[in-house]
């Protein structure tokens, strides 16, 4: 019989403690310590069910002696999450995709489970039943002769499933409702999740299954659960987006395959998600009236070049201290961009209310956004509206200088493939670039006063 002891653990890093700290000595995270009631397994060996996959010996080996072999991607006939994931699926990978309660992770993986006829997958679902699944799967009206469903949340059980059918893809729905029998504490404690996700680790790099994991997020936003499960997984997914919107956002958090800065957009329908392969047209607002405050920006997240609307609004402060408020771009650097305009261009913005929103629910880490910024908080600090068939993009440094952006040559095709007649780039920053070969005209800035009197004359 194992001992039971109680435990003070870390859901940060893991550590435990006999007792309570208001600090973790290792990750130095504050509060993060919760009590748990734990016992060590009388045996140090993988449970049976496990002892199946143990198909490969280590043994060290020269690094000229390793054999590497191209092996193919598993397609997931969904552009957007081919994309996400790099080109596909790695055989043998371990994903983590996590988000918001209701945002739409079931409906993602189902979906996207059903459209693979040609592979054989177990969805284990530890939330739902399966009569709950069924309806879900006939809404989305995709029917699959080849998608096993269990329900089921004991993990050596769960291996006895993987023994029997010998699925091509598992699915976990969700990690932190899977417990193992080797540990005495509930489902979805930190020693639970750390040790079904290794166990399920070891499962996918044995057999090279790839294996989709479902996570909850914290009321901080981040993955429920220790730290270890975003470290020890190959890929880190996040499905994001505004609940009374339609539009979901699939970011790329950690990929060990792949680029670490993809997203993918979806459209929420009834009938399911629907891949959004040329976001630009939806991030663009359909109006041919001479509003100000808005500016049109070429950005760039991972590979996709795409046009997003900045929408800004300034008014005089009505209740003494002026406000500062952005939706999808970073709050600081809107503050340092208004420090630029006051000091570099003379506009004085001290005492005025500003307001920044990104169209579409999209969070922004461009640089290349600072000039649309900045053009959109001037439109509408002198209600002057900015030509719709102009775009523009440019990092501002503090001195007021346009600085040069990276892959300026895709932006300019997307700019003129969306019908713009006019882009604003920085100087300098059209090297190896045959500007003859495209019909949307080029203006090159060097300075932040420069680009105002391309806009407003």
């Amino acid at each position: 019989m194992a001992k039971l002891k109680t435990a003070f653990v870390c859901t940060q890093c893991g550590n435990d403690s006999p007792k309570w700290l208001g600090k973790c000595p290792v990750c130095g995270e504050w509060n993060s310590y919760i009590e748990e009631t734990t016992g060590k397994s009388n045996s140090s060996n993988l449970p049976p069910e496990l002892s199946n996959f143990n198909t490969l010996k280590s043994k060290p080996l020269l690094l000229k002696e390793i054999q590497t072999e191209n092996e193919a991607r598993m397609d997931m006939n969904d552009q957007e999450f081919n994309r996400v994931l790099g080109g596909g699926l790695v055989p043998g990978s371990l994903v983590l995709i996590g988000g918001e309660p209701g945002i739409g992770k079931s409906t993602l993986v189902l979906q996207t489970v059903l459209n693979l006829e040609k592979y054989k997958t177990l969805y284990v679902s530890g939330e739902e039943s399966a009569k709950q699944l069924k309806l879900r799967a006939e809404r989305l009206g995709i029917k699959n002769d080849n998608c096993f469903i269990v329900c089921e949340t004991n993990l050596e059980q769960i291996f006895i499933h993987i023994n029997n059918v010998k699925p091509d893809l598992v699915i976990v729905d969700s990690i932190q409702t899977v417990f193992t029998e080797r540990i005495d504490s509930s489902p979805g404690s930190v020693s639970q999740v750390r040790e079904s996700s290794a166990l399920i680790l070891k499962f996918a790099k044995e057999t090279g299954t790839p294996t989709l994991l479902i996570g909850h997020i914290n009321k901080e936003g981040n993955i429920a659960g220790p730290k270890i499960l975003e470290h020890i997984v190959d890929t880190v997914l996040q499905f994001e987006g505004d609940q009374h919107y339609m539009y979901r956002i699939l970011r790329n958090i950690k990929n060990r395959f792949g680029s670490a800065s993809e997203l993918g957009i979806y459209e929420m329908r009834p009938s399911g998600l629907r891949e959004v392969n040329n976001p630009s047209e939806l991030l663009l607002t359909q109006n041919n009236e001479d509003l100000s405050g808005i500016a049109i920006a070429s950005a760039i997240e991972g590979v996709r070049p795409f046009l997003i609307e900045t929408q800004s609004l300034t008014s005089s402060a009505a209740y003494g201290i002026p406000q500062r408020s952005a939706t999808g771009f970073d709050i600081r650097r809107m503050n340092m961009l208004l420090a630029v305009l006051e000091k570099r261009a003379g506009f004085k913005l001290g005492q005025k209310d500003v307001f920044l929103n990104i169209a579409g629910g999209l969070r922004i880490s461009d640089p290349a956004m600072d000039l649309s910024v900045i053009s959109a908080i001037l439109s509408s600090s002198l209600d002057v509206a900015i030509e719709r068939d102009t775009c523009m993009c440019g990092e501002v440094g503090l001195s007021g200088e346009i600085r040069p952006v990276n892959r300026i040559e895709q932006r300019i095709l997307e700019a003129e493939k969306l019908g713009f007649e006019k882009i604003i780039i920085p100087l300098n920053n059209l090297q190896g670039f045959n500007n003859s070969k495209v019909k949307i005209q080029i203006k090159q800035v060097r300075k932040v006063e420069e680009a105002f009197r391309e806009l407003f004359g």
